[in-house]
């Protein structure tokens, strides 16, 4: 049987609940949401919005949510991007932190896409990750000023 729409949120927010805890007791001062695909709970992203970075594979505003490269190859843009960014409650709608492209033409499949996008993406989680460790990444007004860029 299906699960309920209660059923499903008590079970989100008892794993975001279980998270709560390992993060409390290993002291951890970043969290990385890679190829994590959930969507969390606002209280949760507002609790750690300052310290929780996301990769995005897509050139955001473009393609956010779920199988972007699909829906790239089914626009059929010329660039796919990787974004990384801080969580907050609005779906892959945080500050940005970095961000970069490649270029794609009509011979590249999905399939070839998704791996272009994926070598982009821990080029610029990486860096985005790096500055945020290195406290040169400030969050205002939904942007960031990344110092030393």
């Amino acid at each position: 049987p299906e699960a309920t729409a209660e059923e499903k949120m008590a079970a989100k927010l008892a794993q975001e609940a279980e998270i709560e805890g390992l993060l409390e007791d290993y002291d951890v001062d970043v969290v990385v949401l890679a190829r994590y695909m959930q969507v969390l709970s606002d209280e949760f992203c507002q609790r750690h919005e300052s310290h929780t970075i996301n990769i995005h594979h897509s050139f955001l505003p473009a393609f956010e949510g779920g199988r972007p490269y699909h829906r790239a190859y089914d626009r059929g843009v010329k660039i796919i991007g990787a974004t990384a960014h801080y969580i907050t409650a609005d779906l892959d709608a945080g500050p940005i932190i970095d961000q970069d492209v490649i270029r794609i033409s009509h011979r590249d499949s999905v399939a070839d896409m998704i791996q272009k996008g994926r070598n982009l993406e821990r080029s610029v989680l990486s860096r985005a990750l790096a500055w945020h460790l290195e406290d040169r990444v400030l969050i205002h007004n939904n942007k960031t000023v990344v110092f030393g860029y």
